[in-house]
Order: structure tokens, then sequence, then C-alpha cells
């Protein structure tokens, strides 16, 4: 069985870099202030004007593009643990 090739990198994505989050949820006056929240937590100077919003077509779902500019693998892993783990949060993209 052939070695593992230490040269070949973990992930695809180099960084830093502006990285697209998506976020869907029911809707909820409070989800977008909640994820921005969770979000600087992680990342502190995570921009709320980098957040985009759309509402379905039925009003019941609520999905946010976070654009999040981050420096290293570790540090989006961390975004997304505490996205994924917030009780609003119906999935992350």
């Amino acid at each position: 069985m052939a070695e593992k090739d230490d040269t070949i990198t973990e992930t695809l994505i180099e960084f830093p870099c502006d990285f697209p989050i998506k976020v869907m949820g029911e809707t909820h006056a409070d989800f977008s202030a909640q994820m921005i929240q969770t979000i600087q937590k992680v990342l502190p100077s995570f921009d709320a004007a980098k957040v985009e919003m759309r509402g379905s077509s039925g009003g019941k779902y609520i999905s946010l593009t976070c654009t999040v500019h981050v420096t290293s693998k570790p540090q989006l892993d961390d975004i997304y643990r505490a996205i994924s783990a917030h009780p609003m949060v119906k999935f992350a993209l």
C-alpha cells in the first residue's frame, strides 16, 4: 500500500479567503441577528453587512448567505460547528 503523500492538502480552499455560508431556518424575527452573533463569537470582525437574506415562497423559512473572511480551515470549521449547533438552524451549507 502506498504511503500517504504529506504534500496533499486537506482542502482545496486557499486561505485567507471570503467564503459564503448558507444558513437556513424557520422564519423568525431574530434569526438574522442570532446568526450574526453566533458567527461573531468565532470571528469577532464579521460584518453584518455581509449577510444576504431571502425568504421562502411560502414564508415559512428564511435563508441567509453569510460571507465570512476566514484565515484557516479550523476557523471555518469552528464557524460551521457554531452555526450548526444553534437551535434555530435547520441546516448550513
